[in-house]
Parts: C-alpha cells; structure tokens; sequence
C-alpha cells in the first residue's frame, strides 16, 4: 500500500515539474524531473518484484540508475 501511494505521489510531482518545463520552456527544474522519474521508475521496480515479475522490475531498477547517473550529471554541469 505505502509502495503505491509513493508511486501516485512521485507520478504527480513529475507530470507536474514536466507541464511546467513545457508550457513555461523555462527547464531549469529538469534535473528534479529526471530524478523523480527515476524514483518512480525504482518503486514501479519493487512492486513489480513484489508481483513475481522479475525481469520487468530488473529493467526498471536499470533504468532507475540510468535516471540517477543522468541526473547526478545534470546536478553537477548545470
């Protein structure tokens, strides 16, 4: 249960940080679009190992690291 209120709430802050770059092309919050995209992508990855659905939740975890690298990148040169 905790697993997907987290997930609804990581869901919204990126829509939201993403609507705003979008419709403002002001894009300097896209590094905590990125990151929280990742955190979601890293609890869509639990609860899917939850399920049994292994693969599915491993392809998630990478790309959860992926998104983290990237954003730490982001962080860093901007």
């Amino acid at each position: 249960m905790l697993l997907k209120i987290t997930r609804i709430i990581l869901t919204v802050i990126t829509i939201l940080l993403a609507a705003y770059g979008l419709i403002t092309g002001n894009f300097k919050f896209q590094p905590f679009m990125i990151f929280s995209l990742g955190l979601l992508f890293l609890v869509i990855g639990l609860i899917e190992f939850r399920k049994g659905r292994k693969n599915y939740g491993w392809v998630c975890i990478f790309t959860f690291l992926f998104l983290l690298f990237v954003s730490i990148q982001t962080f860093l040169w901007s």
